[in-house]
């Protein structure tokens, strides 16, 4: 395909007529399809339906009636599921509900109201500062935010944060407390931590004695096209000396029901002792019968594996159609680049600098719903409009295709308008 930016006004805006008469077309079929967020599909889910049949036993492994009161962080047998999973030892994991975001804001919270390590809680300090890698995920962007902390971005590399910028900010203020973390297939860009990165994120000087990594391993367990290693940060924090550092969230809500899933926060034999004497007066715990069910469900790690295979399946063709409708339909445009996840939830793009809020708006208009543009970075403001987050897991591959068919006609349209204004 010719680049777009190399044609002449003329070239521009034949090429417009024809791209607005498909655009035109696409409206005229009235469509109504969601890909804002990375839902599951109601066919992933119907992959865990056995979990919601009847249970014929309520008892756990060491005889506790899971109907009853009693265990505050999580039934033995759902901690050896997550720490044969997830390489971390059992005494190091709380279970937590179906939410992670809950415990990651519960987190934040004590660190705010009581501090760690003997440190001023944060709620007395007259600034605190995070850092945010992005593109990144709303959701954490939104935790920070709503506790009045002030937000900074921090480029994404293609081995996660770039750690250049990364060391001289936490080296120089100590008002900067944390850095949002997905390390693995990371939301959106689908990007793995290399090891280097996991290493001087566990190991670099930091002026706050009190710095924290809020490490979400969200996407751990979900391959689709290549399972990636990617270094253990509460080994790493240990290797370097910095036990507390860092506490690392994970959930099943992309593995189970996003509604009915169990969550987990892990970190250092005192980082847990510390949340546990809080979380004694906040909760008897959380709900034993959902973790039962997980348990009776997937027995043993391998059983989670073994399941995450069939999601994984039910995703590639989804992925497949999002990375090849790109390559056929704007491969050489010079309109937009887009990242090849080799698993995750999503697809990232960059267009046009100053683009971004228009194919969303177009997309819109013409019945396709994205993610809106500026929500990977702190404060909705991508200063660039460019980056968009494709999430191609919840409508069917038929659904998909035409969206994407709609996605490609709206960034060819955005991208002449923005020529054309330029030319």
């Amino acid at each position: 395909m010719e680049s777009f930016r190399e044609m002449s006004k003329e070239e521009l805006q034949a090429q417009e007529v024809e791209v607005n008469k498909k655009y035109q077309e696409f409206k005229d079929l009235h469509l109504s399809l969601n890909m804002a967020r990375g839902k599951p599909a109601p066919n992933q889910i119907d992959h865990a339906n056995g979990m919601l049949e009847t249970m014929t036993d309520y008892h756990a492994k060491d005889g506790l009636d899971v109907r009853n009161y009693g265990v505050l962080d999580g039934l033995p047998e759902m901690k050896e599921i997550f720490s044969d999973l997830l390489d971390i030892p059992a005494k190091n994991i709380i279970v937590g509900g179906n939410a992670s975001l809950n415990l990651m804001f519960d987190q934040m919270m004590r660190l705010v109201v009581f501090g760690t390590a003997g440190e001023k809680p944060w709620g007395q300090l007259e600034k605190v500062k995070f850092l945010c890698p992005a593109p990144g995920y709303d959701r954490h962007f939104s935790v920070t935010e709503t506790l009045g902390f002030e937000l900074i971005t921090v480029d994404m590399t293609s081995e996660g944060p770039d750690m250049d910028q990364v060391e001289k900010l936490v080296a120089e203020d100590e008002s900067i407390k944390g850095i949002w973390c997905v390390p693995k297939y990371s939301n959106p860009q689908g990007i793995c931590y290399s090891d280097e990165t996991v290493d001087r994120l566990a190991s670099m000087k930091t002026a706050a004695k009190d710095f924290r990594i809020f490490w979400d391993n969200a996407y751990g367990v979900h391959p689709i096209f290549e399972d990636v290693k990617v270094k253990n940060i509460l080994d790493a924090c240990k290797e370097a000396g910095n036990d507390n550092r860092a506490y690392y969230f994970f959930s099943t809500s992309k593995i189970t029901f996003p509604g009915a899933g169990v969550s987990i926060i892990a970190s250092s034999d005192d980082n847990i002792a510390e949340i546990k004497k809080v979380m004694t007066a906040q909760t008897i715990g959380y709900d034993k019968i959902n973790q039962l069910r997980h348990v009776q469900f997937f027995k043993n790690a391998d059983g989670v594996r073994k399941h995450m295979q069939i999601l994984a399946d039910c995703l590639k063709p989804k992925f497949e159609t999002v990375l090849n409708t790109l390559e056929k339909e704007l491969k050489g445009s010079g309109l937009i680049t887009w990242e090849n996840p080799k698993g995750g939830y999503f697809v990232s793009v960059d267009v046009l600098p100053g683009c971004a809020k228009r194919v969303v708006e177009l997309a819109k208009e013409a019945g396709v719903t994205l993610t809106g543009a500026g929500a990977t970075y702190p404060y909705k403001n991508d200063p660039k409009d460019s980056n968009i987050r494709l999430a191609p897991s919840y409508p069917t591959v038929e659904e998909l295709q035409q969206a994407m068919d709609l996605f490609c006609v709206c960034v060819k349209k955005a991208g002449i308008e923005k020529l054309l204004e330029q030319a």
